[in-house]
């Protein structure tokens, strides 16, 4: 296989009926919250009470992804660009550069149905080859300086919601 440069996503799903940890209860009841507040604009007769009805009845509804997923911010930081639940073989988290809120399903009346992602994008890494299930990389600053030397590289598994999203193929 010839090397080639990759960057990856993760999607990480969050739900109010399965959150387990100080980021995803964060995570829910912010943005819950937000919705709850956010929404009224697009529902101020109160005759919907899903996020699917109101961008059904209101395309402007789907800016509630962007408006909903800002005060979350602060949890996100908090991961010091570390994505959650995502390691290679010896357990290091992998690194995001950047990531993007969007709201699976909520409902006015219903917390428990609240439903969000959120997807994580890596900065560059070199691809250099696949074993099995997992993916052989390097950090793409790794392989420009030491260009003539040993690459430091890491396995890291293919698993349920990991994609590559951008791809170039090296010379």
């Amino acid at each position: 296989m010839k090397s080639a440069c990759i960057k990856l996503s993760y999607h990480q799903i969050i739900d109010a009926r399965t959150m387990q940890n100080w980021f995803e209860i964060g995570i829910i009841n912010t943005s819950y919250n937000e919705f709850l507040l956010k929404s009224q604009s697009y529902n101020q007769e109160r005759r919907y009470t899903t996020f699917q009805q109101m961008l059904a009845n209101d395309k402007r509804a789907n800016s509630l992804h962007y408006k909903v997923g800002f005060p979350i911010s602060p949890y996100i930081d908090l991961l010091q660009k570390k994505i959650p639940t995502l390691t290679d073989n010896m357990g290091n988290p992998l690194r995001f550069d950047t990531y993007q809120f969007n709201i699976i399903d909520s409902d006015v009346g219903n917390k428990e149905s609240h439903r969000v992602g959120i997807t994580y994008f890596t900065d560059k890494h070199i691809l250099i080859d696949n074993i099995g299930d997992y993916l052989l990389l390097a950090t793409n600053n790794t392989m420009e300086k030491n260009a003539e030397e040993m690459t430091e590289t890491f396995l890291l598994k293919i698993i349920p919601n990991l994609s590559i999203c951008s791809f170039v193929r090296l010379p």
